[in-house]
C-alpha cells in the first residue's frame, strides 16, 4: 500500500510538472515578443528584459507544479520579471537613486500582483520592432534583431536564414542591443515621414518569421504555426496604422494567399501534398477572397513593389488550380517583373519553373543556369529539388537522379524527403 501511494503521489508530482512546462511553453510562444517588448519600452535594455523573462520562465517551472498555474500566467510571468528587472538594476547602481529610478521608469518597488489578475498588458510589439529599426543599427542587422527579440527565434536559426555561423550571428545580435541601450533608442512608432527604409525592414522581417512558420506544413509544430500566426497579426497591425502603404497590403496578401492553403498541404496521412495535386475544396476561402481584396486596394495606390508582386503571383497560382484555364504567360510576366524590381536566386529559379511550364525543360534548364553559379544555391533544397524536376523532364534521368540525391540530403521535413524519393525512383535505373 506504502508504494502504491508514493507512486501515486510520483506520478501527481510528474503530471503537474508537465502541465506546467506546458503551461509556460504556450504563453512563450503565444507572448514571448509581448512580454519582451512591454519590459523593454520602459528600459530600452532589450537584454536585461530577455535575462528578465528567461528567469520568470525558470521561476514558474518551479513555482506552478506546486502552487498551480495562476488564471493570467502572462501577468504572473510579468509580475516576476519586472521585479528580476528592478533586481539588475540595484545590483548595477547600488545607489539611494535606483529605487526612484524604478519608479520613473513605471516599474514601482512593490512587485504587486496587480499585473497577474489584472486586465491585459498592452501589446507593444511593433515599437519594439521599429526601434530595431532605428537609423543607428547597422542596416544588415535589423531583420535579424526583429526575428530573434520580437519573434522569439534563436540565433541559429536566423543565421541559417541569412547565411551566416551562429556563432557570428550572435555577436551580432549582442552588439544590437547593447546599441539601442546605449544610445537610448525610443520605443515607439515612427512618424510617417520618419518611416522611409524602415517599413521596408519591418516587413522583410515580418515575412522572414512568416517563412520559417510555412515550414511546418503539416502544422503540429506548435511554435513554428504560432509563428505564422504571429506575422500575419503584425502585418494586419501594420496595415491598420499605415492603410495606405501598397507593400504592407501585398505582404498581407501573400500570407493570406499561402496560409489558406495550409490544411491542403498534408493528406489525411500526413504526407506532403505538392500545390499542382492539392484539394482546393481544402483551401480557406474567406481568407482568399481577403487576399484578393488586399491586392486590389494595393493595385489602385499607382505603386507596385515585391510583395505584391509576390501577392499577385500567389492569386495566379490560385486562379489556375480554380479554373484549370493554364495562365503560364502571365506568371513568367509577373516573375519578370519581380526579377526587376528583387532580383534574388529564388525568384530566378522560380521564373525557370514557370518558363518550362511555358516554353519546355530545356529553356527552363537555360534560365536556371544563369544564377547556378551562385554559392548561395550549393545547400538550397529547393534549387536542387527544381533542377531534378527540370532534368527530368528534360530526358537526362542520371543527372536528375543526382539533382534529386542533393535535394533529399538537404531537406528537414521527412514528408517531403519521402515525396522527393518517390520522385527519384520513378525515374527507374
Amino acid at each position: 500500500m506504502g508504494l502504491e501511494s508514493s507512486d501515486v503521489r510520483t506520478s501527481d508530482v510528474d503530471a503537474g510538472d508537465e502541465r506546467a512546462r506546458a503551461a509556460a511553453e504556450a504563453v512563450a510562444r503565444r507572448s514571448y515578443g509581448k512580454l519582451v517588448a512591454f519590459l523593454a519600452a520602459r528600459t530600452r535594455d532589450v537584454a536585461a528584459a530577455e535575462d528578465a523573462l528567461s528567469e520568470a520562465f525558470a521561476a514558474a517551472l518551479a513555482d506552478w507544479p506546486v502552487s498551480g498555474c495562476p488564471a493570467n500566467p502572462e501577468g504572473w510571468l510579468l509580475t516576476v520579471a519586472r521585479r528580476k528587472v528592478i533586481d539588475m538594476y540595484r545590483t548595477r547602481r547600488r545607489d539611494e537613486h535606483a529605487g526612484e529610478e524604478m519608479r520613473v521608469l513605471g516599474f514601482g518597488l512593490d512587485g504587486g500582483s496587480a499585473a497577474s489578475e489584472g486586465p491585459a498588458i498592452p501589446d507593444r510589439r511593433l515599437a519594439l520592432v521599429f526601434a530595431c529599426t532605428h537609423p543607428a543599427i547597422e542596416a544588415n542587422i535589423r531583420a535579424p534583431l526583429i526575428l530573434q527579440v520580437v519573434m522569439g527565434l534563436d540565433a541559429k536559426r536566423i543565421a541559417s536564414a541569412f547565411l551566416m555561423s551562429p556563432a557570428a550571428m550572435g555577436k551580432r545580435l549582442v552588439r544590437a542591443k547593447e546599441k539601442i541601450r546605449q544610445a537610448g533608442i525610443p520605443f515607439r512608432v515612427p512618424e510617417r515621414e520618419e518611416l522611409g527604409e524602415r517599413l521596408d525592414t519591418v516587413l522583410d522581417a515580418i515575412y522572414g518569421a512568416f517563412a520559417e512558420g510555412w515550414t511546418d506544413g503539416a502544422g503540429t509544430d506548435g511554435a513554428r504555426r504560432d509563428l505564422a500566426e504571429e506575422a500575419i497579426f503584425l502585418c494586419r497591425v501594420v496595415t491598420e496604422l499605415l492603410p495606405d502603404e501598397p507593400e504592407a497590403l501585398g505582404l498581407l496578401a501573400l500570407m493570406l494567399h499561402a496560409e489558406a492553403r495550409r490544411r491542403a498541404r498534408r493528406d489525411s496521412n500526413g504526407e506532403y501534398v505538392p500545390l499542382a495535386e492539392q484539394d482546393v475544396q481544402l483551401w480557406d476561402a474567406e481568407m482568399i477572397g481577403e487576399a484578393e481584396e488586399l491586392l486590389r486596394r494595393a493595385s489602385s495606390m499607382g505603386s507596385i513593389g515585391r510583395y505584391q508582386l509576390e501577392g499577385a503571383l500567389q492569386s495566379a497560382h490560385v486562379f489556375r488550380r480554380r479554373s484549370r484555364v493554364a495562365n503560364w504567360e502571365e506568371v513568367t510576366q509577373l516573375y519578370d517583373a519581380l526579377m526587376a524590381v528583387a532580383a534574388s536566386p529564388v525568384v530566378a529559379i522560380n521564373r525557370a519553373l514557370a518558363i518550362a511550364e511555358l516554353h519546355g525543360a530545356e529553356l527552363g534548364l537555360a534560365a536556371m543556369q544563369e544564377v547556378a553559379g551562385d554559392v548561395r544555391l550549393a545547400e538550397y533544397q529547393p534549387y536542387w529539388a527544381a533542377r531534378a524536376e527540370l532534368l527530368a523532364r528534360a530526358g537526362a534521368p542520371d543527372k536528375a537522379r543526382e539533382a534529386y540525391e542533393m535535394a533529399i540530403g538537404l531537406e528537414r521535413d521527412a514528408s517531403v524527403r519521402r515525396w522527393l524519393q518517390e520522385r527519384q525512383k520513378a525515374l527507374g535505373g
